[in-house]
């Protein structure tokens, strides 16, 4: 991060920090069914609460990940930074993008991935949010790196995107659609199809779609009380409708009228595990854990803070929240990079 950004980031985190900012965990709790909430109601706000769940942690998922609000397959000697700037030069690879192209980023968070896939392809790239504080904070840092003449963001819902049809010469998603909320009532036809529509209505005839998906692995047991409260944990904390499985996934770009062209968990045969940053038993400089003494005071901190008001509440449940993701990774249930590449056929 540059020196610009660095001040900004700085003086946008004290600020903010001392803004009244409802937990959105807090509030994501009271409607989850694991907590005698109904799911209608958790749907019908689930906007709104997504909205303030990043309102609350994007200054500290920019300190700890950077730009790039995601996980990446990891190869040994490689850099966490490293790891994240090539899972996102694979995916404008897979794409086949080529220097002129319109491109599409769903959920860009603060558009880290958007600026190094528009640098790395010579594409013009648009990010697409509903959260406001994340789009001003993109501008800026757009403006920083000097792709703000190429690229730009959008605030506007998943479902109802604000493009013509056949806008895009091609379209991504990494970790990010697992926000959207479900549209239609049935097992298949869920939250992914009702995306992936938009998305296969803004994209060229004959050209792409590729994503990175946060789903269930084949490991996880619909039977297993464990995994399904570990399922919950996951929901809540990371404001998700419904972690899905990778068949789910399928049917659903199907559905949409998607052609799939190759799809598998990257995280199976990465040398170094996605969690591992997470893991408390394990220290490197590239880690965002600490160990487990530093833990502990890090953990006695965030409570200190929390209790007198620095920091908004619930900043200790995403404390939480990250060792349960963690605990994911270990047991192989849950995966944040099962890859698709999916195609818009020419004749519709």
């Amino acid at each position: 991060m540059s020196k610009a950004g660095s001040m900004d980031l700085a003086s946008g985190l004290v600020a903010r920090l001392k803004s009244p900012v409802i937990s959105s965990v807090e509030t994501h709790e009271q409607y989850h069914v694991l907590h005698g909430g109904e799911e209608e109601e958790r749907k019908a706000n689930h906007t709104d609460i997504v909205n303030k769940y990043y309102d609350r942690v994007n200054n500290l998922y920019e300190v700890i990940w950077g730009e790039s609000f995601h996980f990446a397959s990891r190869w040994n000697g490689e850099s966490l930074r490293e790891s994240i700037k090539r899972h996102e030069h694979f995916i404008a690879l897979q794409l086949g993008l080529k220097p002129g192209d319109k491109v599409l980023d769903v959920g860009c968070g603060i558009g880290g991935p958007l600026r190094e896939i528009a640098r790395f392809s010579s594409t013009s790239v648009t990010g697409l949010s509903n959260n406001e504080y994340q789009i001003t904070r993109g501008k800026e840092l757009n403006r920083i790196a000097g792709v703000d003449k190429t690229c730009d963001f959008v605030k506007a819902d998943f479902m109802e995107m604000p493009f013509p049809d056949s806008s895009f010469d091609a379209v991504y998603a990494i970790e990010a659609t697992c926000h959207a909320i479900d549209v239609i009532d049935c097992y298949f036809c869920c939250v992914w199809y009702g995306c992936y529509k938009e998305i296969y209505r803004v994209l060229k005839p004959g050209q792409c779609f590729a994503a990175y998906e946060w789903c269930r692995t084949d490991s996880f047991d619909l039977s297993n009380q464990e995994h399904q409260k570990i399922k919950a944990e996951l929901e809540i904390g990371g404001c998700i409708p419904d972690l899905r499985s990778t068949r789910q996934f399928r049917e659903a770009l199907k559905e949409a009228g998607f052609e799939v062209i190759w799809e598998n968990d990257l995280a199976v045969d990465s040398p170094v595990p996605w969690y591992l940053p997470l893991n408390k038993n394990h220290y490197s400089s590239n880690s965002f854990c600490l160990t487990a003494i530093e833990r502990f005071i890090s953990k006695n901190m965030v409570k200190a803070l929390e209790f007198v008001g620095f920091i908004p509440r619930g900043s200790q449940k995403e404390h939480d929240y990250l060792e349960t993701l963690a605990e994911c990774g270990r047991n192989e249930i849950i995966t944040p990079m099962y890859f698709f590449l999916a195609r818009k056929p020419l004749s519709q």
